[in-house]
């Protein structure tokens, strides 16, 4: 009877597990449907980059690209030719204020997160309730202001003008305050029992432990200010001192725009790459980051 028992219970075990591992199943398809709905537009882009003429303006469109060529590539170069300036000038700016922005917005809110965090001087909690509710206003309404304060500066029409009006972001000091918040008072209490200084407590304590979320962080600022167009174009007057995206708007809109359109598809598929591969490789940073998100101590 004992062993009929046995039998019967590991029966039931294994019923359960196939049917646990069925529901799995279910619910890993379903996710794979759904991310590969939403690769589709990236995957379309990368089709459109690679079609040659006569399939880029069929009627209706073809998704997939049947005859690939690279002929759109050599479009773009040639279309960059015809600038007031060389297109790798444009590749600079677009590099150099893009790497700034997001090495010194990651510094600026990470030691602003850890003062308003652990330090709780006076006033620091109506600073950053007044500091965050500036996330209800719209990028485009601060332009006006923020463009008198960059000219009176003196600073209209140079790669200060892009950089520092991006380090006063609200969400970066939210994101960083967020995460350094719950990070154990006694670790940094030990840690200046041991002499370690402020400064070293914040760089080799603070940042290691807050790494998923500085990475996040770089993550959106790098692709929030790749892709801007706005500020340079309210920032810059010469043609030097513009970047990538309105090179590309430059190509979009130009003359001869019908003829333009495969080396179009091709700037865009460039502009895309970058980001993608950030993500790629810190994406994992970003995945930990909603995860701690949800975790209370």
């Amino acid at each position: 009877m004992i062993r009929a028992a046995m039998t019967a219970t590991a029966t039931v075990k294994g019923a359960g597990r196939r049917r646990l591992d069925w529901g799995r199943a279910v619910f890993y398809v379903l996710l794979t449907a759904l991310a590969a709905f939403m690769a589709l537009p990236l995957i379309f882009m990368v089709n459109q980059a690679f079609k040659p003429a006569e399939e880029l303006f069929l009627f209706p469109p073809r998704f997939f690209v049947r005859n690939p060529t690279l002929k759109n590539f050599h479009d773009l170069l040639m279309s960059a030719d015809t600038m007031l300036v060389p297109f790798s000038r444009y590749v600079f700016n677009s590099l150099l204020v893009t790497v700034s922005t997001v090495l010194l917005t990651v510094i600026s809110a990470s030691l602003a997160a850890y003062a308003v965090a652990k330090h709780r001087a006076p006033g620091s909690g109506w600073l950053f309730t007044l500091v965050v509710s500036a996330l209800m206003f719209a990028p485009h309404v601060t332009q006006i202001p923020r463009y008198m304060i960059v000219n009176s500066l003196g600073l209209v029409d140079t790669y200060w003008a892009l950089i520092l009006p991006a380090l006063a972001s609200p969400y970066a000091l939210f994101l960083m305050k967020q995460f350094i918040e719950p990070l154990p008072d006694a670790l940094l209490e030990a840690a200046k029992v041991d002499g370690a200084s402020e400064w070293r407590i914040f760089w080799q304590v603070v940042m290691p432990m807050a790494r998923p979320a500085w990475a996040t962080l770089t993550i959106l600022t790098f692709i929030t200010t790749w892709n801007d167009f706005f500020t340079p174009l309210i920032f810059t007057q010469s043609e030097v001192m513009k970047t990538l995206p309105l090179a590309l708007i430059t190509i979009y809109g130009g003359p001869g725009q019908v003829a333009r359109y495969g080396a179009s598809q091709a700037a865009t598929f460039l502009m895309t790459v970058p980001t993608i591969a950030l993500f790629i490789l810190m994406q994992r940073r970003v995945i930990q980051t909603m995860a701690y998100s949800g975790i209370k101590s």
